[in-house]
């Protein structure tokens, strides 16, 4: 069991480690220009500290759209976290569909900052959560 606790610990702070690698890489790309890829970075973000949290209860999911419902069920559903971080994930996740799978799409330059803003909100409400928690 201790292995076990151990280990996800070690797998928490690989994803929160990687959450905020890509936050620099979001802020570094908004302040170049690259609105595009900030909000696939800010998104990035968001997603390795989602899987954060659920590896807290031994959770893993293979696809984009089962993280995000996983972290509902389990996070927001229950009231551990708010849901305006179900929102936030959404909102990042079209976000990054639109400007990554649809060449039309143009991410504005305000989008672009607000989704950055909305994944640092994200990821230091995990990081504050799983502290709480004991996991880091």
């Amino acid at each position: 069991m201790a292995e076990e606790v151990v280990g996800r610990r070690y797998e928490i702070e690989l994803y929160m480690s990687h959450a905020d690698e890509m936050l620099q890489v979001a802020e570094h790309n908004l302040a170049e220009g690259f609105y595009s890829t900030a909000v696939n970075r800010a998104y990035y973000a968001v997603f390795y500290a989602a899987n954060a949290l659920l590896a807290t209860q031994g959770l893993s999911r293979g696809k984009h759209s089962g993280v995000v419902a996983a972290f509902r069920q389990h996070f927001v559903k229950p009231g551990l976290i708010e849901a305006e971080y179900g929102r936030i994930y959404g909102q990042l996740m079209d976000d990054r569909r639109g400007g990554d799978y649809d060449l039309e799409t143009i991410i504005e330059p305000e989008r672009a900052a607000a989704d950055v803003k909305y994944a640092h909100q994200f990821v230091e409400r995990v990081r504050q959560y799983l502290q709480q928690e004991g996991w880091l």
